[in-house]
């Protein structure tokens, strides 16, 4: 039951000094009458009128908290809903290679694309997300999953040096597409970020691209790093220094990735655009919701109605002929 004035349901409040004022009013409502000896009025049982005295008072409180939910008009609403939902896949292939390490985006690039990436999976719990990582070679840090506390633990995990130093971007692209290839769900997604030009492995990015649009995925590619030139940490004999690189790759190669398989490219400069990025692939891949939704409303007011009106017929019959008064 739900009503559609709520605000009348205020009036019960009114209830609270009607009710104090009754009480307080209790003790001037008791008749007195001097006699030598009670004793004889002790054994007469108490006539009907002392048991109904209060009856009048507890039915106009009752009529008035009728009458507020009838003006609430309460509603009866019969509904039934059917909703389907279907995840899609998506494969995020994350490049750990030395450069990731710039301090361009805060802390560092690889950091930063770490935490927006947890942000991004932790808002689609209805789809499968997987992971792989890549620098020199490429591996699958985490298949497809729905268990998404165990992905974001190995995201987590990833850290430079994990791999032998390197870009293999046709790699980490072919890695995803076989764990994908063989998913019978019907929209599939690969998230490339990546800071380099593919310099290592067998296969290019154009032909990863290739096998990827046979299979019906679509490639999204982020390009991280601000324009102009970043520090980048490097372990030496005396300790961690310093060394200052142009934010330079091959962003060509990255638009047709996106352009071959129908997704799209984008440039990520600093925190607040990786994470926009994320956002818009987020609106680009909304899971698909089928809602069927039927409702029907019934005025439920009446039984309310009616119940306030006996109450006010029953408190004049009591007072005008049970309870009734002689005037002054």
């Amino acid at each position: 039951m739900s009503f559609h004035s709520p605000a009348y349901l205020f009036l019960l409040l009114f209830l609270i000094p009607v009710i104090g004022w009754y009480i307080w009013r209790l003790r001037d409502m008791q008749a007195t009458l001097q006699v030598s000896d009670t004793r004889m009025l002790e054994r007469q049982p108490k006539s009907l009128r002392v048991w109904l005295i209060h009856v009048p008072f507890v039915l106009r409180v009752v009529c008035i908290i009728l009458l507020s939910l009838a003006l609430a008009r309460p509603q009866l609403s019969n509904r039934w809903q059917s909703q389907s939902t279907e995840g899609i896949d998506i494969m995020m292939a994350l490049d750990v290679s030395g450069t990731m390490l710039a301090e361009d985006l805060r802390p560092n690039r690889l950091e930063a694309a770490k935490e927006v990436a947890i942000d991004f999976v932790n808002n689609r719990p209805n789809d499968n997300i997987g992971l792989v990582v890549f620098a020199g070679e490429s591996f699958t840090q985490c298949p497809l999953t729905t268990d998404h506390t165990v992905l974001v633990n190995l995201f987590h995990a990833v850290k430079f040096g994990m791999i032998e130093d390197g870009t293999a971007i046709g790699l980490g692209l072919a890695n995803c597409v076989n764990r994908m290839k063989d998913s019978p769900t019907k929209s599939k997604v690969i998230i490339l970020l990546t800071d380099g030009s593919n310099n290592r492995g067998d296969i290019t990015p154009q032909t990863a691209a290739e096998i990827a649009k046979t299979f019906g995925i679509r490639i999204y590619s982020v390009g991280v790093g601000s324009y102009g030139q970043s520090r980048v940490p490097v372990q030496t004999p005396m300790g961690t220094q310093y060394m200052t690189m142009d934010n330079e790759f091959d962003e060509s190669t990255l638009k047709n990735i996106a352009q071959t398989t129908g997704g799209e490219y984008f440039r990520a400069t600093d925190n607040k655009s990786l994470k926009r990025i994320y956002e818009q692939i987020d609106q680009l891949e909304k899971t698909k919701i089928r809602v069927r939704e039927y409702s029907k409303r019934t005025e439920n007011f009446m039984p309310f109605l009616i119940g306030a009106l006996i109450c006010l017929l029953l408190d004049i019959l009591i007072r005008h002929f049970i309870l009734r008064t002689i005037a002054e």
